[in-house]
């Protein structure tokens, strides 16, 4: 089987599928993965055949207005007026981004294409003759009954309405209908599509998260699988010297970082996580990210660094304090550590809160609402519930043990044979 992953967005968007790839390769299978070409490095790393695509949306990180949407997780009238005009930004740049696909696709002489709902590859598949199989790294894209759509902000609504909920998801996707099908019909010379641009069309799809933290909803069809996450296996890396010493020199210290979630005012960032760490009591490392935080100088007590990473680091942390990504998340889980959640926009309150239901959390805290005194008290929680620590241990174990990516591997065979 030769399959061509494809996916768009920042890290935690490509290493899941990164995984994916290196599953693939260590089952005898041949893989070309597709993503920004900011991903290049990581997949030679792992020694992946990669084909890079325009940054597209990724150049508008830093963007005023992506920056304005991030602020206020499109909450509101307002919130949903800023997401309208990001997406008016992002759609040309899309455009860049499904030029380089269909070239790369024309030249991959794949069996089976694997793509996140962010590109629409299963175009390609169709130009190619191929199985098209979604990659759903969150919950989100296939309507239930059972609860709400995690990806969107909405008022607590009736169970009956659950399923209604849906629809804001599958908008977002739609508002980009009009680029993808004028690249349909001109770049890739398939015929105008007629009738429902539903993302699922009855195939297979992989869910990349641990039923232990979403449940598996009893109205979601046989083709829909929850595989468990999809972890890269360890790999060497050597920490500089700085960030060894500062791990060796006392107790484990917290993790805080928002990876690329880049408010507005990320100096006031900065200023409350430093006064929250020091109202705590704690030694920390603080991670800038991708501009996300702008941290004031090392201390004894606290090492600023860019990044580090998390699959390395997580398990020598006490607790880890983020945004909660889906891949962070997904870290944080396998270190089997106490986390405290800052959610932003989309999936991230969702994962916020089911780390507080299952008790691995303390409630979620708001980004628009953060503190110093409401991170600081949050930290001291994590830091001193022994229960807390015991349960996101044993739970830690668990989902590691699920093997995500292995089973989604078995699923493709099952496909393409």
């Amino acid at each position: 089987m030769r399959a061509l992953l494809v996916t768009h967005g920042t890290r935690g968007d490509v290493q899941p599928m990164l995984a994916l790839a290196v599953a693939l390769r260590r089952a005898g299978h041949e893989v070309l993965l597709a993503a920004p070409h900011s991903a290049g490095a990581m997949a030679a790393e792992h020694g992946v055949e990669f084909a890079g695509l325009d940054e597209g949306p990724n150049k508008l990180l830093h963007d005023p207005v992506l920056r304005q949407a991030i602020d206020g997780g499109y909450r509101g009238l307002r919130g949903k007026i800023t997401a309208v005009r990001a997406a008016r930004r992002i759609k040309p740049l899309m455009a860049d981004v499904l030029r380089d696909v269909g070239d790369v696709a024309r030249g991959s002489a794949a069996d089976v294409v694997v793509h996140t709902p962010a590109v629409p590859a299963q175009h390609v598949a169709e130009l190619l003759g191929v199985p098209a199989v979604l990659a759903a790294l969150q919950p989100g894209w296939v309507p239930t009954a059972a609860f709400p759509c995690p990806m969107v902000p909405l008022p607590r609504l009736p169970k009956s309405l659950n399923r209604a909920t849906y629809l804001a998801a599958s908008a977002t996707l739609r508002s980009y209908a009009g680029i993808t099908d004028r690249w349909r019909v001109d770049q890739l010379g398939l015929p105008r599509r007629r009738g429902s641009h539903n993302l699922l069309h009855n195939r297979l799809v992989l869910q990349a998260f641990s039923p232990r933290i979403t449940p598996v909803a009893p109205d979601w069809p046989t083709t829909v699988r929850t595989t468990g996450f999809w972890y890269l296996p360890d790999s060497p890396w050597t920490p500089p010297p700085h960030l060894e010493e500062f791990l060796s020199a006392g107790p484990p210290p917290v993790y805080l970082g928002f990876g690329s979630m880049a408010g507005r005012d990320t100096a006031r960032t900065g200023r409350i996580l430093t006064e929250a760490i020091r109202k705590a009591g704690v030694r920390a490392v603080l991670a800038t990210g991708w501009g996300s935080i702008t941290a004031l100088p090392s201390t004894t007590d606290i090492l600023v660094i860019d990044q580090a990473p998390h699959q390395w680091l997580f398990p020598r942390i006490r607790v880890v304090v983020h945004h909660g990504g889906a891949g962070t998340t997904a870290a944080a889980l396998a270190a089997g550590v106490p986390q405290v959640v800052c959610p932003f926009v989309a999936d991230q309150p969702h994962w916020a809160h089911r780390a507080h239901v299952v008790g691995i959390a303390p409630p979620p805290l708001s980004r628009q609402r953060l503190t110093a005194t409401a991170l600081a008290e949050a930290i001291a929680t994590a830091v001193h519930d022994t229960a807390m620590r015991q349960h996101a241990h044993e739970l830690g174990a668990a989902i590691r043990a699920e093997d995500g990516v292995t089973r989604a591997v078995a699923a493709l065979e099952d496909l393409v044979h």
